[in-house]
Parts: structure tokens; C-alpha cells; sequence
């Protein structure tokens, strides 16, 4: 995979801050936030394993969006928070390269994921007598297969693009982790037709899954508007979460991606939403307002 034109073996991460009380402060918080991001999805995915009555679609994509939120958040939390202890925040080229491979597979997959859990919820409310025709078994798993091979193909591409670039200068990420902007921003030549190239990928991705999910939730709500009963109710609790969620992750997404790789005051707090905080509320939102979760959870 490595480069060998590449002269740089290092990179150098600046991190989040370097004050001394602000590190030790946001230490505290995000180990706090990442051993609730682990329990809290673990324990979403044992609940849904355990408990027959959710082996049901809706809680299938769950269980994966559950399953990615912990490798989302394990490929840079973990390195962030050693990073707080030392003063010289180094990370080989080839551990730069599987960080980016890795967050942009499970960053891909969610999207990819979330789109799918939206169609799902406008099969069960748009649809309900033909929902178990059209989210059989055997198309939830071809769905599975298809969003987590989309996502592969997308991180392998990203990461060729990143490593055929020649690195023999700078050598200091404006981040506390590797991400293909900030990486190709560092290399010995013009990245222009590169930064096109990533815009049209991650950016396209990001922006059509985005108009496709907005739109999909405005035919359910449509479907709802005047419909009061107690299910409906349910079903309209259940999308809010969903496009919660959507918002939340995609709008980093658009936000980073959809623009050439110039770096902004913005940038790091919005990475750290995307990879510390966001993994942390699916859990949150999904069980509470979920009363088939809550009472799986205390079952459980």
C-alpha cells in the first residue's frame, strides 16, 4: 500500500488545544463520551440479539448502525485521547493510511446504512401490508451486503488517490486525526484535480444521500399529517429520531467534504461532533424514544 516515493514516515498531528487545563478537561470528557459510546451500543446490539421480538428489519439496521458507531469512534478516539498525554503527537504514514481507510469505510457504510433505514420506514408506514414482502429476510441481507461492499469501495478508492501522492515536506496535520483533506494538503505537488476528484465522491455521496433521506421522511410526514392515531404516533416519534440522526451525521459530512481542502477555525469542533459526540446520541436517541427498546433494555 505504502508509497515508496514518499519521504515522510511521520506525520505530525496538532491536535485539539494546547493548553494544559483545557487538555486535561477534555480528556475527562471525551473518555466519559467514549466508555458511553461503547456500553451504550454494545448494549443496543446484545438487547436486539437477545430479545425475539426485535429481530424485525427496523432493528437489523439498527443493530449494524450500533455495531459501526463503535468502529467509527474506535479509529480515532482512542489515539486522540493518548495523544492528550504526549507533546509530540506522531503518527507513522502507515497507521495515517488504515485511520483513513477505516474511518471513511464506516463513515461511508452509516450513510449508506441510514439511507436504507429511511427506505425501510417509508415501506412500514407508506406501505404497511406489503412491508414484510418488500424487507424479507433476504433482502435485508443483500441491502447489508451491498451498503458495507459501497462503503469498501469507497475507502479503497479515497486512500489510492491519497497514497500515489509524493509526501517530502510537511509533515503537520491541522487535526487530531488522519483524513484525506488535511493528508493531501501536505504532499510535493499540485492536488487541485485531486481535491475535484473528492468533492465528487465523498461530497456527491453526502449531498445526494442527504436530498434522497429529506425527501423520503417528507413523503412519510406527508402520509401522517392527518393521521393521529396512537401507532401513527409512534411511527412520526420513531422518523424524528431517525432524521435526528441523519442531520447530525451527514451535515459534517457536507460540511467537510463538499468544499476544496482548505482548513477553517470550524473544522476540528465540527470533527469532533462527528467522531466522539454523534456516535454517542444514536444510542440515546434510538432507546429513548423507543418504547420497544426501553423494554427489551430492562427485560435484558
Amino acid at each position: 500500500l505504502l508509497n515508496q516515493t514518499s519521504l515522510v514516515t511521520y506525520f505530525r498531528l496538532r491536535g485539539l488545544s494546547v493548553n494544559q487545563k483545557a487538555r486535561i478537561a477534555m480528556f475527562s470528557m471525551f473518555l466519559i463520551f467514549y466508555v458511553l459510546t461503547l456500553i451504550g451500543n454494545v448494549l443496543i446490539v446484545i438487547t436486539i440479539i437477545y430479545d425475539h421480538r426485535l429481530h424485525t428489519p427496523m432493528y437489523f439496521f439498527l443493530s449494524n448502525l450500533s455495531f459501526i458507531d463503535v468502529c467509527h469512534s474506535t479509529v480515532t478516539v482512542p489515539k486522540m485521547l493518548r495523544d492528550m498525554w504526549s507533546e509530540e503527537k506522531l503518527i507513522s504514514f502507515d497507521a495515517c493510511v488504515t485511520q483513513m481507510f477505516f474511518l471513511h469505510l464506516f463513515a461511508c457504510t452509516e450513510i449508506f446504512l441510514l439511507t436504507v433505514m429511511a427506505y425501510d420506514r417509508y415501506v412500514a408506514i407508506c406501505k404497511p401490508l406489503q412491508y414484510m414482502i418488500v424487507m424479507n429476510w433476504k433482502v435485508c441481507v443483500l441491502l447489508a451486503v451491498a451498503l458495507w461492499t459501497g462503503g469498501t469501495i469507497h475507502s479503497i478508492a479515497l486512500t489510492s488517490l491519497t497514497i500515489k501522492l509524493p509526501y517530502c515536506g510537511p509533515d503537520e496535520i491541522d487535526n487530531f486525526f488522519c483524513d484525506v483533506p488535511q493528508v493531501i494538503k501536505l504532499a510535493c505537488i499540485d492536488t487541485h484535480v485531486i481535491e475535484i476528484l473528492i468533492v465528487s465522491n465523498s461530497g456527491l455521496i453526502s449531498v445526494v444521500c442527504f436530498v434522497v433521506l429529506v425527501v423520503s421522511y417528507a413523503v412519510i410526514l406527508v402520509s401522517l399529517r392527518q393521521q393521529i392515531s396512537k401507532g401513527k404516533r409512534k411511527a412520526l416519534s420513531t422518523c424524528a429520531a431517525h432524521l435526528t440522526v441523519v442531520t447530525l451525521f451527514l451535515g459534517h459530512c457536507i460540511f467537510i467534504y463538499s468544499r476544496p481542502s482548505t482548513s477553517l477555525p470550524e473544522d476540528k469542533v465540527v470533527s469532533v461532533f462527528f467522531t466522539a459526540v454523534t456516535p454517542l446520541l444514536n444510542p440515546v436517541i434510538y432507546t429513548l424514544r423507543n418504547e420497544e427498546m426501553k423494554s427489551a433494555l430492562n427485560k435484558l
